[in-house]
Formats: C-alpha cells, sequence, structure tokens
C-alpha cells in the first residue's frame, strides 16, 4: 500500500468549528488525520495564524476549497493568504451549473477559470475542481459536462474527485480515477446508501428568498455513512489510487444521522481506512 496523506475536509465539523475551532482541530488530529483541507476560517485569522495552530498540533493544509469571486475580488493577497500556511491546491468547491458546459455563459467561466489558474501557477499552486452530482446530469455531444471541462481547461484545471457524487452521479468512481489517472492529486473519500441514483438533489438548495432548502430523501433513501458504512466499493477504489498518482485523501461527510455526532462519525471514518487499508 502507498503512502497517502490523510485529512479531513474540515466542514464536515462545522458547527465544532464556530464554538471551538483551535479545540477542534487538536481532536482532528488526534484522531490520527494529517492533513485538514479549511472551507472557511471561524474567527477572522490570517494565514500566517493559521499556520501557527496547524503546526501546534502537527497538521498540515496543502488544499482549500475556496470560491473564484474571493481571486477574482482580491487578487495576489488571496494566493498570499493562502501561501501562508502551505496551500498547494486552491479547489472551487461548487460552481453555478448554469455557468458550466452546455450552457452559453460557459466561454466566459472558462476565462474566470483560466485566469485564476493562472494566477495560481505564478504563485507555485494548481487549480483544482470539487464536483457534486449535477455535472453529470446531461451530456453534450456525447460527453458528460464534468468531461467538457476538463478537456477545455487541459493543463489548467485538474479535477478534486468527490467519490460520493460521483456515485450517486450515476459513474463508477474507481473508473473515472483512472480515467484521470495523472491529473488526480487530492481524492474526497465520502459514504453513503441511496436506493435510487440520480434521483436529483439531496443536499440544501437555496430558494428565491435566499433560504436553504433540503429536499426530501424519501424518493431517493439518501444518507451519508462515515466511510466504510455505505454502499461504495472501497476495495475497488484503492485499488485504482494505487493504480494512479493520487497522493491525498480527504474524509468528507456534509450530514451526520441522527444521534452520530460528526466529530464521532469522522473518527469512525478514520478508523475503517486504518484499519482496513493500514492508512
Amino acid at each position: 500500500m502507498k503512502k497517502y496523506n490523510v485529512g479531513l475536509q474540515i466542514y464536515s465539523v462545522r458547527n465544532d468549528l464556530k464554538n471551538d475551532f483551535e479545540g477542534t482541530l487538536k481532536k482532528v488530529a488526534e484522531m490520527g488525520y494529517e492533513y485538514v483541507e479549511l472551507a472557511g476560517y471561524y474567527g477572522g485569522h490570517t494565514g500566517e495564524e493559521i499556520k501557527e495552530i496547524l503546526d501546534r498540533y502537527g497538521l498540515k493544509s496543502i488544499s482549500v476549497h475556496q470560491g473564484a469571486d474571493m481571486f477574482i475580488e482580491q487578487g495576489q493577497a488571496a494566493f498570499d493568504f493562502f501561501k501562508a500556511y502551505g496551500v498547494k491546491y486552491i479547489v472551487i468547491p461548487w460552481y453555478d451549473k448554469n455557468l458550466l458546459p452546455g450552457n452559453p455563459d460557459w466561454e466566459k467561466t472558462k476565462m474566470i477559470f483560466a485566469g485564476i489558474a493562472y494566477m495560481a501557477k505564478e504563485n507555485g499552486m494548481k487549480l483544482l475542481y470539487h464536483n457534486h452530482d449535477f455535472e453529470f446530469e446531461k451530456k453534450i455531444e456525447g460527453e458528460y459536462a464534468y468531461d467538457v471541462m476538463f478537456s477545455d481547461l487541459k493543463g489548467r484545471l485538474d479535477p478534486e474527485p468527490d467519490l460520493c457524487w460521483l456515485n450517486y452521479g450515476g459513474v463508477n468512481p474507481a473508473e473515472y480515477l483512472r480515467k484521470y489517472a495523472g491529473r488526480v492529486k487530492v481524492v474526497h473519500f465520502k459514504d453513503f446508501v441511496c436506493s435510487n441514483l440520480k434521483g436529483g438533489p439531496v443536499y440544501a438548495l437555496i430558494d428565491k428568498d435566499g433560504n436553504a432548502v433540503k429536499p426530501s430523501k424519501n424518493d431517493t433513501g439518501f444518507c451519508m455513512k462515515p466511510v466504510g458504512y455505505g454502499c461504495q466499493d472501497w476495495n475497488a477504489i484503492m485499488s485504482a489510487c494505487e493504480d494512479t498518482d493520487v497522493e491525498t485523501i480527504i474524509v468528507e461527510q456534509d450530514d451526520f444521522e441522527e444521534g452520530l455526532e460528526p466529530l464521532e462519525g469522522v473518527r469512525q471514518s478514520r478508523e475503517y481506512l486504518r484499519k482496513t487499508f493500514n492508512i
């Protein structure tokens, strides 16, 4: 088994971080996570302050989830912030599907992504994109929007595959890791159960009044689980990781079943990876 960096997307424990940012990171480190992928800073910390906190608990952060607007609005200052605590991969966590391939505004989006990618490269970083399921809703001349995106921006934009949303979107996660071999360095490990793949949105959407609305899960039976406790074929996935250039595994769990505290859920994920794959 290769040596992997094993990290946590800290969105998984967002409420704990709001209450105790540093204390929560300490607990994450004690579980055996070596890396964290930040998505919010819970208190206006500077990049240097984040670096000090991470160093205190032996944590590193080579990837970050950050919307494109920060780079458009702040330019070099945004990259300076991330460089201060060691970020190597800038990951766009979500983008309006109406601005992605198959839509008239894709040409404008391509220019935005290419501009951010250029600045990232100038700063010794790489731009990645984190998918959901909607990139697999339709095909454009025989290819999913996901594949068009990485074809059109090859050399500038690479995937950070979210294995849950690949599977729920109707494609095989292990096959997609191999399809993008050489371009995938960071992967989101996420598990779930579901009775109806491609059954429509199963995460909160924003309504016309700006409120987050969670769809009913009655039609899909969709429920997120700790890694190893759902329907994902982790043996096949790990085999694909072994055969490709994956370097960093990031555990993420957006939601937890009632009665399962997020910190306990991410601990279960870490234990599964350690006991099952010795990583």
